[in-house]
């Protein structure tokens, strides 16, 4: 195995969209009894780093290809058409639900209009100069994706100003 291997590669699998579960997971364990840090905490220093970093890298291509969205997501990347706003969104969500602080919010929604801003102007180019439409139609609805989130954190930041 290589760690520069794609995740399907890992888990010796064909790069498709649907996976049987069950195999995956049993996949997923084998690869671990074979790596895992304790079963080489007797070695070299180099093998157990060696185990850590497969370690690492099995779990991190579980992680993905279990998730429907996230195995979806990665084959996109591995075609060339990456959805780097569809992980942004992801991300944005979750550090939503765990903002606790007044300070955090305002970050995330200064965050946010600077991705709006930057978003703008590239629809700007998309449309005008290289009228490509169905970049357009993507940026748009990342847009409206980016306005109801920015919503969510302004309704968010009065709770908390309460």
């Amino acid at each position: 195995m290589n760690l520069q291997s794609n995740d399907f590669e890992i888990f010796d699998l064909s790069p498709r969209f649907e996976l049987d579960r069950a195999t995956l997971d049993e996949r997923w364990k084998s690869l671990q009894r074979e790596v895992h840090p304790d079963r080489h905490a007797a070695a070299d220093a180099q093998t157990q780093r060696q185990a850590m970093q497969w370690s690492v890298r099995i779990n991190e291509a579980y992680q993905r290809l279990k998730d429907p969205l996230k195995r979806a997501a990665y084959l996109c990347e591995m075609n060339g058409a990456p959805v780097e706003f569809l992980m942004q969104q992801m991300q944005w969500r979750e550090e939503l639900e765990d903002a606790s602080t007044l300070d955090a919010l305002e970050r995330m929604a200064d965050e946010v209009a600077a991705t709006r801003r930057n978003l703008l102007k590239d629809l700007a180019t998309t449309a005008d100069t290289d009228k490509n439409w169905p970049a357009v139609a993507q940026q748009v609805r990342a847009l409206m994706f980016i306005e109801r989130f920015a919503s969510d954190v302004e309704n968010r930041m009065e709770v908390l100003g309460q």
